[in-house]
């Protein structure tokens, strides 16, 4: 019974805290919906699939992950904006990498959201995310 409730507790305290990172992003204009979590072949690392979206006219905010981050777009166009690089239009079809801890954001312009499939190979027991000035 005691494995159960801590299991119960455990399941409740993920689902408070994806609800929580759900509607902070949704505030700045960026969703992601997790798709998949999972342990990968790297020792403290796991790999999280999510849905991306930024709506249109909205921008991602600087951020930064625990680990890479290997978008594809689906639908939509946006500037992507990674520290120390120049700034590029990302759209359908195309893919990108951000290399860990390296601050990026996203600017839709456009009047239809961007749509991607982020995959990320990160860090276990970190933030997904986490803003940056």
């Amino acid at each position: 019974m005691k494995t159960l409730r801590k299991a119960s507790l455990a399941l409740i305290g993920l689902a408070l805290a994806s609800t929580a990172t759900v509607l902070l992003a949704q505030a700045s204009g960026l969703s992601r919906t997790l798709l998949l979590k999972s342990d990968v072949s790297v020792p403290g690392r796991e790999a999280v699939v999510a849905r991306v979206e930024v709506a249109a006219g909205a921008k991602a905010g600087r951020h930064t992950h625990p680990g890479d981050e290997i978008s594809y777009v689906l639908e939509g166009e946006a500037q992507l904006l990674i520290d120390g690089q120049p700034p590029r239009t990302v759209k359908a079809g195309e893919s990108f990498v951000i290399p860990a801890g390296v601050v990026h954001d996203a600017h839709n312009t456009g009047a239809a959201p961007i749509r991607l499939v982020g995959v990320y190979v990160v860090e276990k027991g970190k933030p997904l995310a986490t803003p940056a000035p």
